[in-house]
């Protein structure tokens, strides 16, 4: 079924977007910053994947679950999608391990002597 994949892609974001705004922790936290590192690291990928594919690294396989639409030569549309969502995604866990290590608020390890 050609654009599953893309499908299945924005399913897992929007899930990504529902726990970032319920724990509150990259871009409804800090919108701008966290705007900014994903486009950052997304465009830092998609020069990766030029170089992989100018070297004869990166090819594109054929798959009925593709939508078909090439932004250039073994760079399908989902490539970048797929870039985004991976840098939300190691956004949202680098935000979740900084919580889980922040001390908490009462818990007497601030101030105590």
């Amino acid at each position: 079924m050609p654009g599953l994949y893309l499908l299945l892609l924005a399913l897992s974001a929007t899930g990504l977007a529902l726990l970032d705004a319920h724990f509150r922790l990259a871009f409804w936290a800090q919108p701008a910053r966290t705007a900014f590192a994903v486009a950052a690291a997304t465009a830092f990928f998609l020069v990766w994947d030029a170089v992989g594919i100018a070297a004869g690294i990166f090819v594109k396989g054929d798959s009925p679950l593709l939508l078909g639409v090439d932004l250039a030569p073994h760079l399908p549309l989902e490539e970048p999608v797929f870039l985004a969502f991976l840098s939300y995604l190691a956004a949202l866990l680098h935000a979740a391990a900084l919580r889980r290590r922040a001390p908490h608020a009462g818990d007497g390890s601030k101030g105590a002597s």
